[in-house]
C-alpha cells in the first residue's frame, strides 16, 4: 500500500509540481482533480517535478466523487484551516488519503461538510491564512509515513 494525495482543483503548476516530486520520492499516489489552473505540460509544473514525472503515481480525475467511488474503501482526511483536530493528532494508516484544496480557498465547504469528522489542521499563527500548499501537503504526508515506519523509504 502507498499513501495518496489528492489536490482538488490545485491552480498553481509550481505547488503540484513540488508536491509530485515528494509523491516521486514517497512512493505516494497523486490524484488531480479538474479542473486544474494550468496545463499539465505546462513547464513550471514540469520544471518544479524535474525528472521524476515518470516516477509519480498519477491518476487525472473528473471530480472528488469520482475519486471516492474510484476508492470506496479508502479512509479520506481533508486539511482545512477550520479543523480543530491537529494533524498530529492523526493516527494514520498506510493507505490513507490526504485530501487538499484549491490555494486561492481552500476546500469546497459542501465537501467539507459531508465529512465532519476527517478534518485536520496544521498549527499556525494568525498572521497568515494558511500555509503554501506544497509545503502543507509534505509536512502531512511525512508525519504519515513516520507514524507507519517510512514503509518502503530508506
Amino acid at each position: 500500500m502507498a499513501f495518496h494525495i489528492v489536490l482538488v482543483e490545485p491552480e498553481i503548476p509550481a505547488n503540484t509540481g513540488n508536491i509530485s516530486r515528494t509523491c516521486a520520492a514517497t512512493g505516494t499516489w497523486l490524484h488531480l482533480v479538474r479542473p486544474l489552473g494550468f496545463q499539465t505540460d505546462d513547464r513550471t509544473l514540469k520544471r518544479a517535478g524535474l525528472d521524476y514525472w515518470d516516477s509519480v503515481k498519477l491518476e487525472y480525475h473528473d471530480s472528488f466523487q469520482e475519486v471516492k467511488e474510484l476508492y470506496p474503501e479508502g479512509r479520506f482526511i481533508f486539511a482545512t484551516t477550520k479543523a480543530e483536530k491537529l494533524y498530529t493528532e492523526w493516527e494514520f494508516r498506510d493507505g490513507d488519503f490526504l485530501v487538499f484544496g484549491k490555494e486561492t480557498k481552500g476546500l469546497d465547504p459542501e465537501l467539507l461538510a459531508a465529512h465532519p469528522d476527517a478534518w485536520m489542521r496544521m498549527p499556525m499563527t494568525d498572521a497568515v491564512r494558511s500555509l503554501n500548499l506544497s509545503n502543507a501537503a509534505a509536512v502531512i504526508l511525512y508525519e504519515g509515513l513516520r507514524q507507519t515506519g517510512f514503509p518502503g523509504l530508506k
